[in-house]
């Protein structure tokens, strides 16, 4: 069946085809002139037909929500992964009869908080959701325990055989030292005494699975949900990608890079770095560049000092000493001081997102970051820090294949 929408669409298009067509002609009644009388009745039947747009007539989809929207009714289906409804199925939570809180809910039975945690033992690698269909992750809350540093954090979206996101859970939620430090940004927020939450929203088209892998000696505790919407999902929506890295230390003049070999189209959208300092003085004189579409040697956009890239300024410094903050697209959300003793280098937890000013790219794109301080007579020193990082970027797939997660002892905040 036709819809209405595209009958009037038909009709319009007849009706402008039939008034170029009397012009075209030169048609002439018998005094020789133009034959208006006919032309202007297709043109007013033209003008008057009753025209319904496509974005009244297109359905709202329900993926892309803020405050101006959010009285919109759709037909996009809302459904939530957590230990009590592992399957997200719609009637399907609370069913446990086993799980970590059965003991607790002895006395009160089954649809008591029965299995509201998982437990991954050393070595496990445990499938925190697994979605058929489309649609997109639009929020994820999670409470691990452990060294956050050893949780590794996986996504694959569709069929992929490999992660489009591999990253320790701690760093994928600003929190690369495994300390709890409070952000309230837009992209992530990070809740007394250790609520991690995500809100990049993720689309997949067929299949989205997250997976989280226990590196640590120990066993890990895992509270999650991961709150997702089924709908049909735009041709443009490209998918969510996001990759660790560390160096420690940065080698003598030689920049970090942030990411490389980003091959496809798409948007940078975020940058987390741990960034923990082996000098005495300021360490943020570097300047951060994005070489993309074919840059080589000299970037398309290049920063004037790390403290200036994540939006802050002079150093961080207020009142002689540094100054935290958590905003929206940005902060200095972390300063671990040193206590005299066993803690005795400063260690900081930085963001940027790029939420509205994206870095898209056609072809390629690469990040790096220069370690650069200063030392006497006035000259820049480069360091040699101890630095981890989390780049955030949505592109066509298929991706790159990542470099190899560092060991175990590789990965551990020291």
């Amino acid at each position: 069946m036709i819809c209405i929408l595209e009958i009037q669409l038909r009709f319009l298009c007849w009706g402008l085809k039939r008034s170029l067509e009397l012009f075209s002609e030169k048609r002439q009644n018998t005094e020789g002139k133009f034959d208006m009388k006919a032309t202007a009745c297709v043109i007013a039947i033209f003008l008057c037909v009753p025209v319904t747009s496509a974005a009244q007539e297109a359905r709202y989809d329900g993926l892309d929500n803020h405050l101006g929207d959010i009285y919109r009714l759709s037909d996009a289906k809302t459904r939530s992964i957590s230990p009590e409804n592992p399957t997200g199925e719609k009637g399907k939570g609370g069913m446990a009869t086993e799980g970590t809180g059965a003991r607790a809910a002895r006395d009160l039975g089954r649809g008591w908080k029965i299995s509201p945690s998982v437990v991954i033992d050393p070595g496990a690698t445990y499938t925190v959701a697994e979605i058929s269909g489309s649609g997109a992750i639009q929020h994820i809350w999670m409470t691990p325990t452990g060294d956050w540093r050893l949780s590794i954090l996986r996504m694959y979206w569709d069929d992929e055989k490999e992660p489009s996101v591999e990253v320790p859970v701690g760093d994928f939620f600003a929190m690369g030292w495994g300390k709890y430090s409070r952000v309230s940004s837009l992209a992530v927020c990070v809740n007394p005494g250790s609520g991690f939450n995500s809100y990049w929203p993720m689309p997949f088209r067929r299949k989205a699975r997250i997976t989280m892998e226990n590196l640590d000696h120990k066993p890990m505790t895992l509270f999650y949900q991961v709150d997702y919407t089924q709908s049909a999902v735009d041709k443009d929506a490209a998918y969510f990608h996001a990759q660790f890295r560390r160096m420690n230390p940065v080698p003598s003049k030689q920049v970090y890079t942030i990411v490389d070999n980003i091959h496809g189209k798409g948007q940078y959208v975020g940058t987390y770095m741990a960034w923990g300092v082996h000098n005495n003085g300021w360490w943020g004189e570097g300047e951060i560049k994005f070489f993309m579409d074919g840059d080589s040697e000299f970037p398309t956009i290049n920063g004037t000092g790390t403290e200036d890239y994540f939006n802050g300024a002079y150093d961080f410094e207020v009142n002689s000493k540094y100054e935290e903050f958590t905003s929206p697209y940005s902060g200095l959300a972390q300063v671990i001081r040193p206590d005299g003793l066993y803690q005795s280098q400063e260690r900081f937890g930085l963001y940027r997102w790029h939420i509205t000013d994206p870095v898209r790219f056609d072809q390629d794109l690469r990040v790096t970051i220069q370690d650069l301080g200063w030392q006497s007579g006035g000259r820049y020193l480069p360091l040699g820090d101890d630095i981890s990082s989390v780049a955030f970027w949505y592109q066509t797939e298929p991706h790159a294949a990542f470099p190899v997660l560092p060991s175990r002892d590789q990965l551990e905040p020291n």
